[in-house]
C-alpha cells in the first residue's frame, strides 16, 4: 500500500525553474539567499498590482482557480466602502494527502511567498498578515522567515504578522476554516456561506489566497509581465506546481510551464506508459481515462476541457494491475471520514456515496450503481463547504472514466484485480511513522451482533446499515479525529459485538 507522502518531497523542474529557482544550491532559501536569487520586490500601488495580476492571468492555485485581480479589487472596494483596514491571509493548509506543493514553497522558499503577501498588504494598506499551516516543517520555516524580516505580532507595528497552526485535515484547507481558527475558533467551516473579501478575519475585508498564488504574484512583480509571459501558454502564462504521486517510483513536486503535455510530466516522473487512468486535481478532482490523459495538457482550461481538473495541482497516475473502482472506494471512505460533522449532506451523504460504490465493487449490480448516482446527486450543492461537492465529483468521474471496469463489476463477476492502494492517504489513528504501522480498524464479532444499529447512528462516517439491517463497516482505518467517537460506539454496543482491532498495514 502507498505510504503517506513525505512532508517536503523532492523537487523536479521541467525547463527553467522560477518558483523553485535556487533549490539546486540550498535546501532552504533564507533572506540573503532569496535576495541573491530573486532580488528585492518592487513597491506597487493597488491599481498596479491588480493590473499586473490581470495581465499575467493569475488565478488562485488552491483549487477554485478564481481570478486573483478580481478578488483583490472586490476586497479593496469592500474595505473602502466600510472604512476598515483589510487583512491578508496566506492559506498554506494543505489538508489533501496527495498535495505538497505549498509545503515545498513554505519550507524551501518562504520569502517568495512573503514577498507576494507583503506586496498585497502594502498596496492595500493592510494591518494584519496571517499565514496558515498544518505541518511542523512549514511552521518553523515561516516563523524563521518572519523573524528574518523583523515581522512580529506585536501592538504598535504598522503590520502585525503571525502564523496559525491547524490540524492536518482536509477541512483545514477550507478558507472559512482557516479564518475561523485565526480568530480563535474551531478549525472547521462555520456552516454559513460568506465571502472573505467582504467579511473575513476579525470581520474585516480579507484578501485570502493560496500559497502558490502569492508566490506567483511575487514572481510577476520581480520579472514584470512581459518576462513572466515568456513561458507557459498564451492563455495561462508562467509555470505551475504539481504534486505527482501514485504509480511513480517516488512522489515529486514538479514545476512545469503551463500547457505542457500531461504525458511529458508523467514520463519525467518515471510513470509506466501502460496506465489505465490519471487522477487530476486530487481527491476533489476528476479521473481521466488513459486515452484522454494522453491528449491532455496541464492548465486550468485544457484539463477542464477534457473532463479533468487542475484543482490543487495533484496528479496521480494509476497502474494497470489494480482495480480503479477499488482505489476510488478506498479514497471515498476516507473522504467520508473527513467530514466536519456539521451538515447532513456531508456527515450522512458521503458515507452513503462510499458505501454504495463499495456495493458496486462487491457485485451489487445495477441497483448499487443507481444508489451511487442518487447519493452523489443528493449531496451536491447542499453542504456547508465545498467538501461534499468535491467528493461527489471525484466519485462520479470514476464511473465515467472506467466504464469497462464498471461494466465488469455491475454485469459480471468483477474485474479480477485486487486493490493495491497506490493512492496516498494519511496514517490513521494508531499508525506510527518510521516503523511497522499499526492501524486501528472497527471490527464486528458476528456471533454476538444482533443488528441494533446503534453504531451506525453514532458513527455514520465509518458504519452504515446494510440491506439486512446489520452493520457494514468502511474499509478504512479509524482517523485520529474520529477515534473518540469510535470508542464511544464500542462502549455503547448493547451486544458487545463491536471492537477496535489493531493490525499491521500491508505495504
Amino acid at each position: 500500500m502507498s505510504a503517506p507522502l513525505p512532508d517536503v518531497p523532492e523537487v523536479l523542474a521541467l525547463g527553467l525553474p522560477r518558483l523553485t529557482a535556487g533549490f539546486d544550491t540550498a535546501a532552504r532559501l533564507d533572506r540573503r539567499a532569496h535576495l541573491a536569487v530573486h532580488g528585492s520586490a518592487p513597491r506597487l500601488t493597488e491599481a498596479q498590482l491588480s493590473g499586473l495580476a490581470e495581465t499575467v492571468v493569475l488565478r488562485g492555485r488552491g483549487g477554485a482557480g478564481f481570478p486573483f485581480a478580481r478578488k483583490l479589487r472586490s476586497m479593496a472596494s469592500a474595505a473602502r466602502r466600510r472604512g476598515l483596514r483589510p487583512a491578508v491571509v496566506v492559506n498554506g493548509c494543505e489538508g489533501e494527502p496527495a498535495c505538497r506543493k505549498d509545503a515545498v514553497l513554505l519550507a524551501r522558499a518562504p520569502h517568495l511567498v512573503l514577498d507576494g503577501a507583503l506586496l498585497a498588504a502594502e498596496a492595500l494598506g493592510a494591518n494584519t498578515l496571517v499565514v496558515g499551516v498544518t505541518r511542523t516543517a512549514t511552521e518553523l520555516s515561516v516563523r524563521e522567515a518572519l523573524a528574518e524580516r523583523g515581522l512580529a505580532d506585536r501592538r504598535g507595528r504598522a503590520l502585525r504578522a503571525r502564523v496559525v497552526r491547524l490540524p492536518e485535515r482536509l477541512v483545514s484547507g477550507e478558507s472559512s476554516a482557516l479564518l475561523r481558527a485565526a480568530d480563535g475558533g474551531l478549525p472547521l467551516p462555520p456552516g454559513r456561506h460568506g465571502r472573505a473579501s467582504e467579511e473575513g478575519l476579525g470581520g474585516a475585508p480579507t484578501l485570502l489566497s493560496n500559497t502558490e498564488t502569492y508566490a506567483q504574484l511575487a514572481l510577476a512583480a520581480h520579472l514584470g509581465a512581459d518576462r513572466y509571459a515568456t513561458t507557459g501558454s498564451p492563455a495561462e502564462p508562467g509555470t505551475l506546481l504539481l504534486t505527482v504521486s501514485g504509480a511513480v517510483p517516488e512522489p515529486r513536486v514538479v514545476e512545469a510551464p503551463s500547457g505542457v503535455p500531461l504525458t511529458y510530466v508523467l514520463r519525467a516522473c518515471g510513470a509506466d506508459p501502460a496506465l489505465q487512468g490519471v487522477l487530476t486535481g486530487g481527491y476533489h478532482g476528476a479521473w481521466l481515462d488513459a486515452a484522454t490523459a494522453c491528449g491532455a495538457a496541464v492548465s486550468h482550461d485544457a484539463l477542464a476541457g477534457c473532463g479533468g481538473a487542475l484543482g490543487a495541482g495533484a496528479v496521480l497516475p494509476l497502474p494497470a494491475d489494480t482495480c480503479p473502482l477499488g482505489e476510488t472506494v478506498r479514497v471515498a471512505h476516507w473522504l467520508a471520514a473527513e467530514s466536519a460533522g456539521q451538515c447532513g449532506p456531508c456527515k450522512l451523504g458521503l458515507p452513503s456515496v462510499a458505501g454504495a460504490l463499495a456495493d458496486v465493487v462487491a457485485g451489487g449490480g445495477r441497483g448499487a450503481l443507481e444508489a451511487v448516482r442518487e447519493a452523489a446527486g443528493a449531496v451536491r450543492g447542499r453542504g456547508a463547504c465545498g467538501h461534499p461537492d468535491g467528493a461527489a465529483r471525484f466519485t462520479l468521474s470514476a464511473l465515467s472514466a472506467f466504464t469497462d471496469d464498471l461494466a465488469a463489476h455491475v454485469l459480471g463477476g468483477g474485474c479480477g484485480r485486487g486493490t493495491a492502494g497506490v493512492l496516498p492517504l494519511p496514517r490513521p489513528a494508531g499508525a506510527e511513522a518510521g516503523g511497522p504501522a499499526g492501524t486501528e480498524r472497527l471490527a464486528v464479532d458476528w456471533t454476538l451482533c444482533e443488528g441494533h444499529g446503534l453504531c451506525a447512528g453514532l458513527l455514520p462516517e465509518l458504519v452504515r446499515l446494510g440491506p439486512d439491517g446489520y452493520p457494514a463497516l468502511a474499509d478504512a482505518g479509524v482517523p485520529a479525529h474520529l477515534r473518540g467517537r469510535a470508542l464511544r460506539a464500542v462502549r455503547r454496543c448493547p451486544a458487545l459485538a463491536l471492537h477496535l482491532d489493531r493490525s499491521a498495514d500491508e505495504r
